[in-house]
């Protein structure tokens, strides 16, 4: 089956999705030239999805396909994680215009002219890949956390590829933590993991729930778990649940982007990033954004 979902907007398809291959291998998010791939639960079980896309950054439309099956709540949810991985539900015209009164994004907006945050379907996905980011460069993160998807998750063939269905908490709850050793992760990490696994499965962290509490509720249930500080929270907040009044103010890359445009290089502490950042309101999460990327343009260059 297959649907098509014309973008509103602007969307540059391949720079929003790089990053799911820029630093390693995903196997629960396949990027290949033209393709994207992923596996969706529905009714129990991991089913496989397909997206293409055609037609320029101001006229992006996305195809969205289940190679073999044939049930519409499957593309309809296919359709809808598709949706939120690139960003679709974000105010991109509102943040443009907000851009062209600030020195900085107003030159970066037209070099990255259609690029969206994506937003990460799974909350719990969100939050493995936040522990196996933890204090690592990303492309060891990448690689860890890929050894973690082959091991516990779902194998889905979809279009001759596999993708995985990421771990789910049941699964993670059972895990030992040496077994999480031997993927290089630490010991603490390794706890992190499995103790974040058995609090959702038995149900003491809803995280389907905090899509309708506040930024600060989700702050405060989220550092409560063993594990996880607002660094994660924060980013949780915008890469999750695309709340757009965040700034992780606390991400070393985050704070050495805004050295970069806005002091010259000279050290920022994290209270100075998140003034900055409350001018923007609720553009904030677009904004660190597009800082990112073009500093990642800048070193690039360099």
């Amino acid at each position: 089956m297959k649907t098509e979902i014309r973008v509103e907007g602007s969307l540059d398809v391949p720079r929003t999705l790089q990053r799911f291959h820029r630093f390693g291998e995903d196997p629960a998010n396949r990027l290949s030239p033209g393709v994207f791939r992923r596996a969706v639960k529905v009714a129990g079980r991991w089913r496989g999805y397909e997206v293409r896309w055609t037609g320029s950054v101001e006229g992006a439309r996305l195809l969205v396909s289940t190679p073999g099956e044939r049930s519409a709540r499957v593309l309809e949810a296919a359709a809808d994680e598709v949706a939120r991985i690139c960003g679709l539900e974000l105010d991109l015209d509102g943040f443009y215009r907000v851009a062209e009164q600030d020195p900085v994004l107003g030159l970066l907006v037209p070099r990255l002219r259609g690029l969206r945050p994506t937003l990460a379907p799974q909350p719990l996905e969100m939050l493995v890949g936040s522990v196996c980011a933890q204090q690592v460069n990303l492309p060891f993160a990448f690689a860890v956390k890929a050894r973690l998807v082959r091991r516990y998750g779902t194998a889905v063939e979809v279009g001759g590829h596999t993708v995985y269905g990421f771990p789910e908490a049941e699964r993670l709850a059972r895990t030992r933590v040496r077994d999480l050793r031997r993927m290089q992760l630490t010991t603490r990490k390794s706890e992190y993991i499995v103790g974040l696994g058995r609090q959702v499965a038995s149900g003491a962290l809803d995280l389907t729930a905090l899509r309708g509490r506040s930024n600060e509720d989700v702050i405060e249930a989220l550092t409560a778990v063993r594990g996880f500080g607002r660094w994660t929270a924060e980013w949780f907040l915008a890469r999750h649940l695309g709340r757009g009044d965040v700034c992780a103010a606390g991400d070393l890359a985050v704070r050495r982007a805004f050295e970069h445009f806005y002091n010259r290089g000279r050290p920022l502490d994290e209270a100075a990033v998140r003034r900055r950042a409350a001018a923007w309101g609720p553009y904030q999460n677009m904004a660190v954004h597009y800082l990112l990327a073009g500093r990642q343009l800048d070193a690039a260059a360099a």
